[in-house]
């Protein structure tokens, strides 16, 4: 466990990355030039670290307004981890596996109670995508109950990747979907799985359907035409657990 830290100036930024940190974010100032600036962005290409282009009004507010030369970055409280090795010390495990994979999930207060419900229910590890994810901030470890500290969060340069790599491990993927007339109740749980939600406007990409195993639905009795995407998420997870117990 770390502590969210606010690093601000280029040359800070740029000898925090090549010194490990996980940085979450960096903001930047629009229009930013000059040789040291070139370097940063380099290096923030090179390490698929997620940008945002502000106004300098939210750079001052974010450092402060110490001289923070155009860009900021925000550090992660976490350090996620590797999935590869997660797959390895799950299956070496006499645990039945059960990953969450979260497709261009954007929300932060989502995600976080996603994560309470992740811990709850014995989940192994979380997916995410590097870029276009809501980042692990204050907001989401409070929402969390402090459970994304206890459950292992891993990050992706593409969920596809996360895919191909469950795959390889005959692990099956279910897709929470409202794209199909299957059922999640339909779906054998007591198997290696992975549970795939997607972002709150769009669901699962169609790319990601085309490779997973089930794609299944909840019942919906009312008018209203879709769940929040983590009460969706919890319901998957419990009836993983009913069928398991």
């Amino acid at each position: 466990m770390t502590e969210a830290t606010t690093i601000f100036g280029i040359r800070a930024i740029i000898e925090a990355i090549e010194s490990g940190s996980t940085i979450e974010k960096v903001y930047l100032q629009k229009g930013l030039r000059g040789d040291l600036y070139f370097q940063l962005d380099k290096i923030l290409k090179k390490n698929k670290i997620s940008t945002s282009i502000v106004p300098v009004e939210k750079l001052n507010r974010l450092s402060k307004h110490n001289n923070h030369q155009g860009a900021v970055a925000k550090t992660s409280p976490i350090e996620f981890q590797d999935l590869d090795s997660v797959i390895e010390k799950v299956l070496d495990s006499d645990k039945m596996p059960l990953f969450l994979v979260l497709d261009q999930l954007s929300d932060v207060r989502n995600f976080g109670a996603i994560i309470r419900t992740a811990e709850c229910t014995g989940v192994d590890a979380i997916i995410i995508q590097k870029s276009g994810s809501a980042p692990v901030n204050s907001e989401t470890i409070k929402t969390s109950a402090g459970a994304a500290f206890k459950i292992p969060i891993c990050k992706v340069d593409h969920i596809k990747d996360a895919i191909f790599q469950l795959q390889a491990a005959d692990i099956k993927l279910v897709a929470a979907t409202e794209k199909t007339e299957d059922s999640v109740y339909d779906f054998d749980f007591k198997q290696p799985t992975a549970i795939i939600m997607g972002s709150e406007h769009k669901g699962v990409s169609n790319s990601i359907l085309k490779m997973v195993d089930y794609k299944g639905k909840l019942p919906l009795l009312g008018e209203i035409e879709s769940l929040n995407v983590s009460v969706a998420c919890g319901a998957f997870l419990y009836e993983a657990i009913r069928q398991r117990q």
